[in-house]
């Protein structure tokens, strides 16, 4: 079997950052309790290993004891969940994705400017929730070309349209190009708005899933990046399949298949990976190709909420970074259970 591994794939940096802002609490409190309002982010391993280790997940700032420690989770939260929790007296550390706050700063910005605000995306996915509570009044939620008949526009000259950062790249251009249709003089945000890193793993996927027979994308069912490069492959001819891990393969999902490209969601963790990596030359032999579409090398500062609770704590958090380089984690994973392999630069761009 020849095997091909996506490159960028797994794991973006607001993932790396909003994880280890957990983690570091639990160093830091040393069994205190722990709280996390939603999922930290849309990964049913990431959640459960937490779980395991005592933090508490929530829907509800009510379900939060009084002067508790909460971690807001990196999809972000709207102003009334602040004050929820600033009304129980919670110590909030965000781990908001930066990418998603830039979102929520436009959304303010112009909706003090007067103008309505078209939000394309999931109307039940957590970042939309947050973004539209910044705004309610402002904003409405564009989910398909569809819902644009039933837009409710004041002044043409005084609209803006803002998204989702995990949406697929082809379904925001199908929605936007609808509304640029419908509403000619309709503004776009200063800056593109879907992540960079979902952007780049489903250019990964679009440019070599059609040199494949199949496509495993490792990540949760709720994890709405990791299902638009399910739905990318499947748009380029190729079968794919999602797949929480290695125990949710099966023989019929590889079977007869001379090439297989295996790719991640962005909230899906490295390991489970590499386990279906093993699993698939265990039972199958073959190659492994390393096909690099962009280069990621990406550095985050700490939250600045967690920096100012390690204060309290005698923690000097100076200096502390987040950091993220999977080409080379990847590499020494292979070198060290000596699985060769070979790196075919296909690097578009320094993307990132």
């Amino acid at each position: 079997m020849r095997l091909i591994l996506a490159n960028p794939r797994g794991f973006c940096a607001g993932v790396y950052m909003a994880i280890d802002v957990v983690d570091q609490l639990l160093d830091i409190l040393e069994g205190e309790p722990i709280y996390v309002y939603h999922e930290i982010v849309h990964n049913l391993h990431v959640v459960n290993r937490f779980k395991n280790l005592g933090v508490t997940f929530v829907e509800d700032i009510a379900d939060v004891p009084e002067n508790s420690i909460i971690v807001f989770s990196a999809h972000g939260v709207s102003p009334a969940v602040r004050e929820a929790a600033a009304g129980r007296n919670l110590t909030t550390i965000d781990a908001t994705c930066p990418l998603v706050t830039k979102v929520h700063a436009e959304a303010i910005r112009y909706a003090k400017r007067g103008w309505q605000i078209l939000l394309v995306g999931h109307h039940d996915h957590q970042e939309i929730i947050g973004t539209r509570g910044e705004a309610p009044d402002s904003i409405q939620v564009v989910d398909s070309v569809d819902s644009i008949a039933s837009l409710n526009v004041d002044d043409p000259a005084k609209l803006i349209y803002l998204t989702q950062t995990t949406l697929s790249m082809d379904d925001a251009s199908t929605i936007i190009d609808a509304l640029k249709k419908e509403f000619p003089g309709i503004n776009s945000p200063p800056s593109e708005d879907i992540c960079y890193a979902t952007t780049n793993r489903q250019r990964a996927v679009r440019v070599l899933a059609p040199e494949c027979d199949v496509v495993l994308v490792v990540g949760s069912r709720n994890s709405s990046n990791s299902l638009r490069l399910t739905e990318i492959a499947e748009a380029t001819g190729t079968t794919a399949f999602l797949i929480d891990d290695v125990e949710e393969l099966s023989a019929a999902m590889v079977k007869n298949a001379e090439s297989v490209l295996v790719t991640a969601g962005a909230s899906a963790p490295e390991d489970l990976v590499q386990s279906l990596i093993l699993r698939l030359i265990q039972d199958h032999g073959g190659v492994i190709e390393q096909h690099d579409i962009f280069h990621e090398s990406v550095e985050f500062g700490l939250p600045g909420t967690l920096k100012k609770f390690m204060r309290t704590r005698d923690i000097d958090p100076e200096g502390r970074r987040i950091t993220m380089d999977d080409m080379a984690s990847t590499n020494r994973f292979l070198d060290d259970h000596g699985i060769p392999y070979s790196v075919v630069d296909l690097t578009v761009s320094a993307a990132g």
